[in-house]
């Protein structure tokens, strides 16, 4: 259902669905932040955001002014524009290493019952403006969500579907690496991949293209979601690709897709390998995800010494096929709302506010990456870590004997004598 929608100075939103349901807003404002900010007085926000936003070397996190060729892209187009600030401390012995990041959110452009080729076109005139924006806002290293070419289709369990897979070199790549040289910027693209090498063998793929246009490398999603709608393996298989670091003209970055965020060691691995700026380009939902989205990439920045750039796409998809799933609901059209909410972690415990929940968006942050190891000089997580004793377990729970090592109460083995 098309939304007629204008926002107020707040960024909350002036009207409702046609149907007179909500749009994904929080009581009308589009984010948490955002009602806050126009509920709350200015010295209550500010320590409110404190407790909620952390604080960049000991400060509240800086907004960034970005060009008025971006901000006229975001106004003419109505996609939601934001931008921040992460220092680190001033060092001795090394210059600042200063790069500019984005990440783009963004609605379907067409029904799910459009033609395929129209569908994708319209996609890519809805995410063309925010590549131009984050261009022009001269952004290092952007970003898209996960599998933003398409619908998100993995749960209808339909084959027809799979058309939208293709080669990771294929036209979506081509249609990014145009931008990556046009803006000299390093791109992520979250693909769904037809390995037409390997008996065309579907992955969930992130194709990471270096600023001159070429092809770095490739990261195929390591984990498979299993839960409620979620059960994606009727189309792409684990990930072969292991923990790769793309080192990049503007720092060394992984990408952990999706599903891979709820995964501890997954997070780790990126970091043993040297990551500064990990991906987590998703597709979620607020009834299955929504409390965990701004906790677990935060927490891996703090754990790992990284930062994060967190994205999810917006809108709700309707399909034309009820479909059902293992959690117990009656058949359904739609997975629910993606919530959006992209935003960036840093690993001394800050993170940006959120973009919208219901708007196409395009998220902008300066970071030092010397902020990396200041942290890790501050909190010594890598030298304390003790990863000889994981190890040892690990190598134990993989064996098929493994018995968990439990101390048991001997007084729980006595008769009570009542």
């Amino acid at each position: 259902m098309a939304s007629h929608q204008r926002r107020d100075e707040n960024g909350r939103a002036a009207a409702e669905e046609e149907d007179g349901s909500t749009t994904g807003s929080i009581h009308g404002f589009e984010s948490l932040h955002r009602l806050l900010e126009a509920n709350l007085k200015p010295q209550i926000f500010q320590e409110v955001s404190r407790l909620l936003l952390g604080l960049n070397c000991g400060r509240h996190l800086e907004r960034v002014s970005l060009p008025q060729a971006a901000t006229s892209l975001s106004a003419e187009h109505d996609f939601d524009l934001q931008a921040f600030c992460f220092h680190a401390d001033k060092e001795l012995l090394r210059q600042p290493r200063i790069v500019r990041v984005g990440l783009i959110q963004n609605a379907i452009g067409l029904p799910t019952t459009a033609h395929f080729v129209d569908q994708k076109n319209a996609i890519r005139q809805k995410v063309e403006p925010m590549i131009d924006a984050a261009g022009a806002s001269g952004v290092n290293i952007l970003c898209l969500q996960e599998a933003w070419m398409m619908p998100f289709c993995f749960c209808t369990r339909e084959k027809k579907w799979c058309e939208f897979a293709e080669p990771f070199d294929g036209e979506s790549t081509q249609f990014l690496q145009e931008f990556a040289r046009k803006y000299n910027m390093v791109i992520v693209n979250s693909i769904l991949e037809r390995d037409i090498h390997h008996g065309e063998t579907i992955w969930n793929t992130a194709v990471v293209i270096g600023n001159h246009g070429n092809i770095i490398g490739i990261h195929r999603k390591n984990h498979i979601p299993r839960v409620g709608d979620f059960n994606e393996s009727t189309y792409y298989m684990e990930g072969n690709t292991g923990h790769p670091v793309f080192e990049t003209a503007y720092g060394k970055i992984a990408v952990n897709i999706c599903y891979g965020r709820h995964h501890p060691l997954n997070w780790l691995a990126f970091g043993l390998n040297g990551a500064e700026i990990v991906f987590n380009p998703s597709a979620t939902v607020g009834e299955l995800s929504e409390p965990m989205w701004p906790i677990e990439a935060r927490n891996a920045a703090i754990a790992n010494s990284y930062f994060v750039g967190s994205i999810n796409r917006v809108g709700t998809e309707i399909f034309p096929n009820p479909f059902t799933s293992g959690d117990g609901k009656p058949q359904h059209s739609d997975f629910g709302h993606f919530y959006g909410s992209s935003h960036f972690s840093a690993p001394d415990a800050s993170c940006t506010p959120s973009l919208s929940r219901y708007r196409d968006g395009l998220m902008v942050s300066d970071m030092d990456l010397n902020l990396c190891r200041q942290l890790k000089d501050k909190w010594g997580f890598r030298m304390t870590a003790r990863y000889e004793l994981y190890s040892e377990m690990l190598a134990k729970y993989l064996k098929p004997d493994f018995t968990p090592q439990v101390i048991v109460d001997p007084m729980l083995q006595k008769r009570n004598p009542l």
